[in-house]
């Protein structure tokens, strides 16, 4: 696994004071990451709330709990600590959780994290497992454990880590993980992070002995400390910001985490261009939206979002009729997986994930394309799993959504097509107007009546240019006027 160099990636944060924050992460002008947030859709993820248990399902074998939402969470019985058990509960003896009717009730107060943001009509998932970010560690009240990140994978690291907090215990119920940053990391400054989420568990305990139900205890950070907290790493050399109010926020907070690093913080001040045309990422971060995304080569990424998954195509562009089609088959794809992991992660792509790859003959070449997909995506913070090309040339990746993409949450289903990517065309719909028309001509007994067709500019153009004589015919035929009228925006 090639990690990037230290001190080659830049910090950018730009924000628009009490509306809006984006943060991205770029490595020698090409974007890596991309993150949004919008105070109006501000995130409960990762928040702690007193809650309160309105009812429970035993045939879900979950509780909908009230914790000041609009929505009712939803609380799986593998989500509820044993500490919230009415009755004790063996799990060496018999099934592995109980009937949670036999362990909750109705009117409960219970301790609650937002493991998954509500969406539609579904509230938000939630767990009693609680955490804690900082800086190095993750501290996990109730759970007395120490783990480490699997992505710290040398060996004699993940030792010396342990090693650490085995000799340092957290306390009393309470475990920590120990997070990737952490890897090379002196002793002070991981103790350091661990007093730190200690008094803001306290903090939490405090309020919860004196909050009523339901409230928040917890508030996650938002978006621009949490890229200080999270993605500030030694690989990140510069941050810029667009805001001087933010700027000073960040330093604090920075000062507070690690102060032995010194950051400095400089400030985009060219209003001329905005920090994204400043620094050429502009068409980059548009490509995020779009449908397809085109390779070096000439082929072409087409993303297609399904109910159920996600279906990512790749079609050949320059290669189709080349005499040696497998080779550049294989570069197209070798292409393909690199961007294909890089466009996940940008936008944020979850659930079921199926690519299909242009067929090959050679073996050797799948196994070279599924080895460059999986070294791509060891960069991705997201969990995932990625499988084996079929004969078929289909791979499936399974992957989890982080819930920070600027996608969803700056776009909406098209209010012309709802949503089908498609509409009628202006033929069909002209059609369907003369049809509407004629059905009314038919019933009409005055002569000399004026009707009318309203219809959206484009169309209204379409049946005048291009409808005129059947319009013309209509009126001679049934002895009316007839008026094309544009509908009101």
């Amino acid at each position: 696994m090639v990690r990037p160099r230290k001190g080659k990636r830049k910090m950018f944060i730009s924000t628009l004071p009490g509306e809006q924050v984006e943060v991205l992460l770029a490595e020698e002008g090409v974007v890596q990451e991309y993150y949004v947030e919008m105070v109006h859709q501000q995130k409960t993820k990762g928040n702690i709330y007193k809650g309160i248990i309105n009812n429970i399902d035993t045939n879900l074998q979950a509780a909908f709990i009230s914790y000041g939402a609009e929505k009712n969470g939803f609380l799986q019985i593998d989500e509820v600590h044993p500490e919230y058990f009415l009755s004790p509960h063996d799990p060496n003896r018999g099934k592995k959780y109980p009937p949670i009717q036999k362990v909750l009730k109705a009117g409960q107060e219970i301790l609650v994290q937002v493991v998954k943001e509500p969406t539609g009509t579904k509230g938000a998932f939630l767990t009693s497992y609680l955490s804690i970010p900082g800086r190095f560690l993750v501290l996990t009240p109730g759970r007395e454990q120490i783990g480490v990140s699997r992505k710290v994978d040398d060996e004699k690291e993940r030792a010396r880590l342990k090693a650490i907090f085995d000799e340092q215990k957290p306390g009393d119920d309470l475990g920590v993980i120990v997070r990737t940053v952490s890897m090379a990391q002196p002793k002070t400054s991981l103790l350091r992070d661990l007093r730190f989420l200690k008094r803001m568990w306290k903090d939490v305990r405090k309020k919860a002995t004196t909050e009523e139900s339901p409230s928040l205890l917890y508030r996650e950070r938002d978006l621009a400390t949490r890229a200080v907290r999270d993605y500030l790493t030694d690989e990140v050399g510069e941050v810029w910001i667009d805001d001087e109010g933010t700027a000073e926020a960040v330093e604090e907070f920075a000062g507070l985490v690690f102060p032995r690093r010194g950051l400095q913080v400089r400030i985009h001040n060219q209003p001329e261009l905005s920090m994204w045309e400043r620094f050429n990422l502009q068409k980059q971060l548009e490509q995020i939206y779009s449908r397809e995304v085109v390779l070096p080569s000439g082929g072409r990424l087409v993303f297609d979002q399904t109910e159920a998954l996600m279906a990512i195509d790749i079609n050949s562009g320059k290669i189709a009729g080349k005499t040696n089609f497998e080779s550049m088959a294989l570069k197209t794809n070798m292409e393909a997986a690199e961007d294909i992991a890089q466009q996940l992660k940008l936008r944020d792509i979850g659930g079921q994930v199926v690519i299909d790859f242009i067929e090959m003959r050679d073996r050797n070449h799948w196994r070279e394309v599924e080895k460059t997909l999986r070294n791509a995506m060891k960069f991705d913070r997201a969990r995932h799993d990625v499988g084996k090309m079929s004969r078929f040339g289909l791979l499936q990746i399974v992957r989890q959504r982080l819930g920070s993409s600027a996608l969803s949450i700056s776009t909406e289903v098209c209010p012309c097509c709802n949503g089908s990517g498609s509409r009628r065309n202006m033929e069909w719909q002209a059609l369907q107007s003369l049809k509407d028309l004629l059905r009314r001509l038919r019933h009409n007994k005055d002569a000399f009546a004026k009707f009318e067709i309203e219809a959206e500019r484009e169309l209204a153009m379409y049946l005048l240019n291009q409808k005129r004589e059947r319009l013309l015919e209509l009126e001679t035929t049934y002895k009316v006027s007839i008026e094309i009228k544009i509908a009101k925006a």
